[in-house]
């Protein structure tokens, strides 16, 4: 059995379940197959004199066996905003020791990075110090923000060069990432995965009417039903769902998750005459999910940047097609009519591209087909089989 340390500033813990579940999917499966013993440090900053989010973030610290996958938690000193520069080389000196004791008592094989900032830079010191191999991921953001920060991307060119490679969720950002002048030929495709089990189409007439006792909603089945889901941050786009809403006057709008934009989306809503049929859900259950999406007439994310949303498949496995904008992976996922549309990224756009998309909805089964390649068993082979590779090398 080969072991992997990942660095990964990316993780769900007690206090916030849902961050970076995507990245924890997927070493599961991947310590799941048997082949490869997975470790992870997940470094959770904190600022010298926890406030606000901090405080209940800094009880979650905790480490142990979860899900098959031996999780560690070190705390590092951050400061907000201002200290993001010095991040990786902070993380690396603080997980340092850690992770050189771990390696004394069972040696690792690999090193990888979940994110390209600042967990790429961090690993790369790791790995420097361990002598051992390193795979960093880009996932979008990561990408498309940091990399057009000077200083970030300066220290992210820096670890792809030593990296013996690099993964990308799809090929658009592989682009993206040879666009910056990393090297292609250490550029592999991980497509995301998906719990098959969970994001299903659920089908029945009372489907709307549970999900609004559940919600306290009035949720009509008269009524089209959109869902937005993604964190409130500018690049998503939220904000041209709601403002669509104008000229949609049958359509109510769900939005699932959570972020800096909700008040200034909820002023937004409340300016334009739509605050009633726009509903702010927060985090959600995993098992609620599906019933949203399948709910749903409508998956609408316009994100101006993207590597390959998570949402936009467990939407299509839910049989719910999708609105979304020319971003990141778009096309690879939005491959014909049956997957949705793709939009101009504005209210025009999106309000054109829903009614569109309802005037001619292709069939659920249709859409969920546009989701058959993606599981996290894929996704996890398909990660075996590229961190054996890069072993090989030797």
């Amino acid at each position: 059995m080969k072991r992997l340390l990942s660095i990964a500033t990316l993780y769900p813990n007690a206090h916030t379940p849902r961050f970076g579940t995507f990245v924890a999917r997927s070493l599961e499966a991947l310590a799941a197959r048997g082949d490869w013993d997975v470790t992870v440090i997940n470094p959770i900053g904190i600022p010298p004199i926890p406030f606000g989010k901090y405080k209940p973030l800094a009880t979650a610290a905790i480490s142990g066996a979860e899900h098959g996958v031996h999780v560690h938690r070190p705390i590092f000193p951050l400061i907000p905003r201002l200290g993001t520069r010095f991040n990786p080389a902070i993380i690396a000196r603080v997980i340092g020791a850690e992770a050189e004791r771990l390696h004394s008592e069972n040696p690792f094989d690999l090193v990888d990075a979940q994110f390209f900032f600042p967990d790429g830079p961090a690993a790369a010191r790791i790995a420097r110090r361990l002598k051992l191999p390193l795979s960093i991921k880009a996932r979008g953001s990561d990408i498309s923000f940091w990399g057009k920060q000077a200083f970030a991307c300066k220290q992210m060119l820096a670890a792809s060069r030593e990296a013996r490679g690099l993964l990308a969720v799809s090929q658009a950002l592989a682009n993206d990432m040879a666009a910056l002048g990393m090297d292609a030929r250490k550029i592999r495709l991980n497509f995301t995965g998906l719990d098959r089990d969970r994001f299903r189409p659920l089908d029945h007439s009372q489907l709307r009417s549970k999900l609004g006792t559940e919600l306290g909603l009035p949720l009509l089945d008269h009524e089209i039903l959109l869902a937005s889901v993604g964190a409130l941050t500018q690049r998503k786009g939220q904000h041209l769902v709601i403002a669509s809403l104008v000229d949609l006057p049958d359509a109510r709008l769900l939005l699932v998750g959570k972020g800096e934009e909700r008040t200034r989306l909820e002023a937004l809503a409340l300016h334009l005459g739509v605050a009633d049929r726009t509903h702010f859900i927060g985090s959600v259950d995993h098992d609620l999910m599906p019933i949203i999406l399948s709910a749903a007439d409508a998956m609408v994310l316009p994100s101006s940047n993207e590597g390959l949303a998570n949402a936009w498949v467990e939407a299509l496995a839910c049989g719910t097609p999708l609105v979304i904008c020319d971003a990141g992976g778009a096309r690879e996922l939005v491959s014909g009519p049956d997957a949705g549309l793709i939009v101009d990224h504005s209210v025009a756009g999106v309000t054109q591209g829903i009614r569109q998309l309802l005037a001619n909805s292709p069939s659920t089964d249709a859409v969920t087909a546009m989701a058959a390649r993606f599981s996290w068993d894929e996704n996890a082979a398909s990660l075996a089989g590229y961190y054996q590779s890069l072993l090989a090398r030797n």
